[in-house]
């Protein structure tokens, strides 16, 4: 176990990491320090690492730390602290997967049953330093988890590496198809195969949908694709064009198009091909574009006159997260979960997030020793 906490510090887009030492967080009643044992570089540390649409004017002078999507071991418990969410005993070394944010549990939108939604879950990730608790981002040995972040214990039959994408891709996958209620029969599209999609296929089809089209240009993207779900994979570089993939989901849907259509590319230069893809009555998500700065072509008129709706998700509530542990659980010895994520110390930092861009990896995730 270390005895001292690293973190790896971001300044702005193009300028390498930092590897600083901070304090370990002492937990304050009703709360928990967490030692980090895997780290995911989620698609959205991927566009600040880019600086993508406004957040190239994202400039940090004394560095901050990203990083949520990633589990641990239980270091140390606040007074008061005795049993996860789910009311099962909690003690020092047990594992856990953590909502990475904290809704108030108090605004109009936590009071209407809509915590995603919560302006203030991201406040506990701002903060100076060298302010308790220091480290707010999970590229680091240690994280404090306040009170009121969820928690639950992952099940001994889940590794590391099934459980690190549960607390952000695979949660909020969870949230976005309940929202736009995927059901038995119905036909998805998922755009981009990296980690997120990869789970979407696999929920789509737990969720009962009858045909599931993946959409990406990597092979080991599209091979694992396949493998967690998906019926059919169109290469876009085989299909190189936007109206001949439109019309290969119209081929692959009975000529009727999907019922549901996903963006986890995270651009919007696919999300116009992505509405064209949509039968009457579509449903389209959007989850991959969370940086502000961008704008999308769109014909309303066809909305309106084929009866869609656009829907977009950010976050996700405790109960999503509850139900990726428990898929989780379910699908261990069936699904290649463990096939998501490649290993990079947090020294190789750098080179991660450069493999990520590339497409080398399907999920670059840094180990902490």
């Amino acid at each position: 176990m270390a005895e001292i906490n690293r973190a790896a510090l971001f300044f702005e887009p193009g300028k390498p990491f930092r590897i600083a030492e901070f304090p370990i967080p002492e937990p304050a009643p009703g709360g928990l320090t967490l030692r980090i044992t895997r780290s995911n570089i989620c698609g959205s540390e991927l566009h600040q690492w880019r600086g993508d649409g406004r957040l190239a004017q994202a400039i940090t002078p004394n560095g901050r730390i990203l990083g949520h999507e990633a589990t641990g071991r239980v270091h140390a418990l606040g007074e008061g602290v005795t049993t996860d969410w789910n009311g099962a005993p909690l003690q020092i070394g047990d594992r856990i997967a953590y909502q990475y944010f904290q809704p108030c549990g108090r605004c109009r939108n936590c009071t209407r049953g809509m915590s995603e939604a919560c302006m203030e879950s991201f406040k506990i990730r701002s903060g100076e330093l060298d302010v308790w608790p220091y480290t707010r981002g999970s590229f680091a040995d240690y994280l404090y988890l306040h009170r009121g972040q969820a928690i639950f214990k992952v099940p001994e039959n889940v590794t590391d590496t099934m459980v690190v994408g549960a607390n952000c891709a695979l949660a909020q996958v969870i949230m976005g198809l309940e929202r736009v209620n995927v059901e038995m029969g119905d036909r998805v599209v998922i755009q981009g195969c990296g980690g997120l999609g990869v789970y979407a296929c696999a929920i789509a089809k737990e969720r009962g949908a009858e045909t599931v089209i993946a959409i990406d240009g990597i092979d080991d993207r599209l091979a694992l694709a396949a493998q967690m779900g998906a019926d059919h994979v169109i290469d876009f570089r085989d299909v190189t064009d936007s109206k001949q993939r439109v019309q290969a989901v119209k081929d692959l849907t009975g000529g009727l198009g999907a019922d549901v259509v996903v963006e986890l590319v995270g651009s919007v230069a696919v999300i116009n091909e992505g509405l064209r893809m949509l039968a009457w009555g579509g449903r389209y998500l959007e989850i991959g574009v969370f940086f502000t700065g961008t704008s999308f072509d769109c014909d309303p008129g066809r909305l309106v006159s084929l009866n869609q709706r656009i829907e977009a998700v950010g976050s996700y509530d405790a109960a999503s997260l509850q139900r990726a542990i428990e898929f989780l659980g379910r699908n261990a010895d069936r699904l290649p979960l463990d096939d998501v994520v490649v290993d990079y110390p947090l020294e190789a930092i750098d080179q991660a997030f450069a493999d990520q861009n590339s497409g080398l990896v399907k999920r670059a995730s840094l180990v902490m020793t």
